[in-house]
């Protein structure tokens, strides 16, 4: 292990880290100094240090070995969680040691759950800072995999293998520096424009930069306690439902659609899944509803029902009700919907809708094959064969990731914490979505979860973002020869 090219890379980390700390210093002085300039300013000096330090005084190494490119991603992630939860520690209040990490965790991996009882009670710099690290941690979900692991010789694409399937590499074929630029672009450009979108459907420019940045990193951070819910406007919540859509799709495809007015976008099969499973869970959902009597009229139960599909399945987890109130057919869709979530190649989190097509296209070929044991039968996924290997990676990354799951739901029973708050919670947290039912649901919060299961859900944070084998390998790493 390469200890200084580690700590040169995770110092770059960093350093961006304190740029948005400063960045929170600046919105803290504009609102009259508020209460959280001083946490903001030290923590943003410690972590600015702390991140020059291996710049000035390591040598410069090209070369980074598989070893040290899992090493550079982990570490990132984890110290950036941890120097973020600096500025919360500092300042206090509801912010205990475990909540301060809960937050941190949540805020970087675009989960969006919360541990905060009264988010409006936070300074508006405080607030900016934790919108700030749903930006960081959206941006850095891909561009560190391709930033990293290029250089990484003939196991460059190992760690993002689970992550980008055939289906989506195919557009991520492209030399480094423009791999990035295209995600870089689409990302901006995405939290550019649902910022201004935001504004001209009547949102406020703090209000509207704040919720962009966690649209845009389909995060779910919100200024206020009723979330999206509480502007009470049709407009802003169009503009939120549009953008969590979108964000939840293939980046390289969007890139295509706008820059070349490529079809690809519209073509791609897993894109087709994706729309149309939000479609087919929106008229379930609001016929479900109508039924039960939870609904009102049509239109107002038919869009209800569209915005929180659409807020599930792209794990941004903005909420305009609270539907653990909903019947049970519709809670065990939305929970269904937070398993599978959007597409690879974007910032969401779950199972993907990738590895969902390949996993049932699989499945039939299997019983193809029990009909006719001889027959070489391919697993195709529109025009592309998905070779073997990567059905049996997928297939396995599905069970580990329900083992994960369970295991997760299991620990918080026995914690006491209520089946139905577990489960949910499980689930949200290891992917990224945020909400969950029950006590755990969209207005409410993880505050009453024990201190160890705060602790386990961010672990299950972090699991559900580094696609669950980039941390496992950590614990075995050192011994790699």
């Amino acid at each position: 292990m390469n200890i200084s090219v580690v700590s040169r890379n995770i110092g770059i980390a960093l350093l961006f880290n304190a740029f948005f700390m400063f960045l929170s210093v600046v919105v803290s002085v504009l609102y009259d100094f508020d209460s959280a300039f001083s946490p903001l300013l030290l923590s943003a000096v410690i972590t600015f240090t702390t991140g020059l330090f291996p710049l000035i005084f390591v040598r410069t190494h090209e070369e980074i070995h598989i070893k040290e490119g899992f090493t550079i991603i982990v570490l990132s992630w984890i110290l950036s969680c941890i120097f973020g939860m600096l500025p919360y520690v500092l300042w206090g209040g509801e912010f205990t040691l475990i909540n301060a990490w809960f937050e941190s965790v949540s805020g970087y991996t675009t989960t969006g759950g919360t541990i905060l009882q009264d988010i409006e009670a936070l300074p508006k710099s405080l607030l900016f800072w934790r919108s700030s690290t749903h930006f960081i941690g959206g941006i850095g979900v891909v561009v560190f995999m391709l930033l990293i692991l290029p250089m990484v010789s003939t196991f460059k694409m190992r760690l993002s293998k689970m992550e980008m399937t055939s289906l989506s590499k195919e557009n991520y074929r492209l030399r480094t520096k423009e791999a990035i630029r295209v995600i870089a672009t689409v990302f901006v450009g995405l939290t550019v424009t649902s910022a201004i979108a935001f504004m001209i459907a009547g949102m406020g420019p703090f209000d509207a930069v704040n919720h962009a940045f966690s649209v845009a990193a389909t995060g779910g951070f919100s200024t206020k306690n009723a979330s999206i819910g509480a502007f009470g406007s049709f407009g802003i919540e169009l503009v939120a439902a549009i953008y969590m859509i979108i964000g939840g799709m293939h980046f390289g495809l969007i890139y295509q659609a706008f820059s070349h007015r490529s079809p690809k976008l519209f073509k791609s099969p897993v894109t087709k899944l994706y729309l149309g499973t939000i479609v087919v869970s929106t008229v379930i959902v609001a016929a479900d509803l109508l039924i039960s009597g939870t609904g009102s009229s049509v239109w107002d139960t038919l869009w209800m029902a569209f915005f929180n599909v659409a807020s599930y399945i792209s794990t941004t987890g903005f909420a305009t009700v609270d539907c653990s109130v909903w019947p049970a057919l519709s809670i065990l869709l939305l929970m269904f919907l937070s398993v599978q979530c959007a597409c690879s190649g974007s910032t969401s989190g779950g199972l993907k809708t990738d590895r969902i097509l390949i996993f049932w296209k699989s499945f039939r070929v299997q019983l193809r094959k029990q009909m006719h044991p001889s027959a070489v039968i391919p697993t195709r996924v529109g025009t592309s064969i998905v070779d073997t290997q990567m059905v049996a990676a997928v297939n396995l990354y599905v069970v580990v990731y329900f083992l994960f799951l369970f295991v997760g739901a299991a620990a918080l029973c026995m914690m006491g914490v209520d089946y139905m708050d577990a489960f949910s919670a499980s689930i949200s947290n290891l992917g990224n979505v945020g909400p969950g039912f029950g006590n755990v649901g969209a207005l409410d919060n993880f505050s009453q979860i024990p201190v160890l299961g705060k602790f386990i859900l961010a672990a299950q944070m972090l699991l559900g973002r580094l696609e669950i084998y980039s941390l496992i390998i950590m614990f075995s790493i050192w011994k790699w020869r």
